[in-house]
C-alpha cells in the first residue's frame, strides 16, 4: 500500500489558508477517485481506495501542523510501511506560486510538518513540494502562510489540484519525474506535445504569443468545487 499525506491544519478556518494546500490536494484525489468518506483513524482522517491498481491511503492529521508525525507515525506502524511508501504533501515557500518538486529525503527547511515526521518515521519519505511563494521577509512568513490564497492564485491553484489528482496514480508508483511534468503542463495551460507547441507558435503573432493559456477548467461539484467557490468566488 502506498499512503499519501496531506499536511494542513484541521477546522474550517484553516480550510482554505496557503498551508492547507496539502489538505486540498488530498481532497481532490479523493473526489476524483471516489474514495469512500474519510473516517477517523490514526488522530487522522483516513480513506481507502485503488487507483491505477495501487492501493492507496489518503490520510489527513488531526494533530495540527506541528504534530503531523505523530499521525503518520502511527498509520506506518500499523501497516509497517517504510518510508519509501509514504508521500507527503505539503507548501513549498522556497518554490514560485505553481511550481512542484517532487524528491525523496532531503531537509526540511523550516516546515514544522516535515519537521515533526522527520522524527517519528525517518528522512526518507517522498516530499511533493507545491510552491507557494515566500512573501519577501521572514518576519511576514507566518502570516503568509496562515492566510487564505488570494483569487488571482485561481489561475495555478485549479490546474494544479486538478492535473494531481488526476495523476495520483504516477505518485503511487514511483513515477516522480513524470508526475512532475505533468503538472508542469497543466499550470501552463496546455497538455500538447512540445514539437505542436512549437509548430503552433510560428504562426502566431508575439502578442498573441505572451497572451496568459487559458487555466484547466476547476470541478463543478463536490467539496473541492464548493472550497473553490468560497476562496475565489463563483465564476458562473
Amino acid at each position: 500500500m502506498h499512503l499519501i499525506v496531506g499536511l494542513g491544519n484541521p477546522g474550517a478556518e484553516y480550510a482554505g489558508h496557503r498551508h492547507n494546500i496539502g489538505f486540498m490536494a488530498v481532497d481532490e484525489i479523493a473526489r476524483q477517485h471516489n474514495f469512500p468518506p474519510f473516517r477517523q483513524k490514526f488522530s487522522a482522517l483516513v480513506s481507502e481506495a485503488v487507483i491505477d491498481g495501487e492501493k492507496v491511503m489518503l490520510l489527513k492529521p488531526q494533530t495540527y501542523m506541528n504534530l503531523s508525525g505523530d499521525s503518520v507515525g502511527q498509520a506506518a506502524k500499523f501497516y509497517r510501511l517504510t518510508p519509501a511508501d509514504i508521500s507527503v504533501i505539503h507548501d513549498e515557500l522556497d518554490l514560485a506560486p505553481g511550481k512542484v518538486r517532487i524528491k525523496t529525503g532531503g531537509g526540511n527547511g523550516g516546515h514544522n510538518g516535515l519537521k515533526s515526521i522527520d522524527a517519528h518515521i525517518g528522512n526518507p519519505f517522498i516530499r511533493v513540494r507545491l510552491g507557494i511563494g515566500h512573501p519577501g521577509h521572514k518576519d511576514r512568513v507566518h502570516a503568509h502562510v496562515l492566510s487564505n490564497f488570494h483569487k488571482v492564485d485561481a489561475e495555478w491553484l485549479e490546474p494544479l489540484l486538478d492535473a494531481l489528482a488526476k495523476n495520483a496514480g504516477m505518485l503511487a508508483k514511483g513515477d516522480a519525474s513524470g508526475l512532475m511534468n505533468k503538472l508542469a503542463l497543466a499550470v501552463n495551460g496546455t497538455d500538447k506535445p512540445k514539437s505542436e507547441k512549437t509548430e503552433k507558435s510560428k504562426a502566431q503573432s508575439h502578442v498573441r504569443q505572451a497572451r496568459p493559456k487559458p487555466a484547466s477548467k476547476a470541478p463543478e461539484t463536490g467539496p473541492m468545487a464548493g472550497m473553490l467557490k468560497k476562496l475565489f468566488g463563483d465564476k458562473g
